[in-house]
């Protein structure tokens, strides 16, 4: 198995609500770890092409950087959490990858870092994959 990975930084605010509760409104500097996966290289011994993956992102993240999440689609009906931003980024990275990603790749995983040490991680498991509860 080969994975390439390619970072992004954007920032927002959000105000989640824990147990019921809305915490305050706060912003953070989102950190985006996105992941492709390959069973095998290409004939150019790549997974993909780097900057596909840049620029796919780069419009994913695009209408989220210095907004109000909580004002944001699709966060205005979704608890703007860590773990539901890495679903969003790699649901639309799947929408927006599925006729430029070579066959033998997949998106193996993203990552999203809201504070130093505090990560969620969406793993598509099916491309079919809803949205979590």
């Amino acid at each position: 198995m080969f994975e390439i990975s390619v970072e992004s930084v954007f920032s927002a605010a959000h105000a989640i609500r824990v147990a019921g509760a809305h915490e305050p409104l706060h912003g953070h500097d989102w950190r985006v770890r996105v992941t492709i996966a390959a069973d095998r290289l290409d004939d150019d011994g790549l997974v993909c092409d780097f900057h596909l993956i840049e620029r796919a992102l780069g419009d994913v993240v695009g209408p989220l950087r210095n907004r109000p999440l909580n004002e944001t689609p699709p966060f205005d009906r979704l608890n703007p959490t860590a773990e539901h931003v890495a679903w969003h980024i790699g649901r639309r990275l799947i929408e927006a990858l599925a006729d430029a990603l070579p066959a033998h790749t997949r998106l193996g995983a993203v990552e999203v870092t809201e504070a130093p040490g505090c990560a969620a991680v969406f793993r598509p498991d099916r491309p079919e994959q809803g949205a979590p509860a």
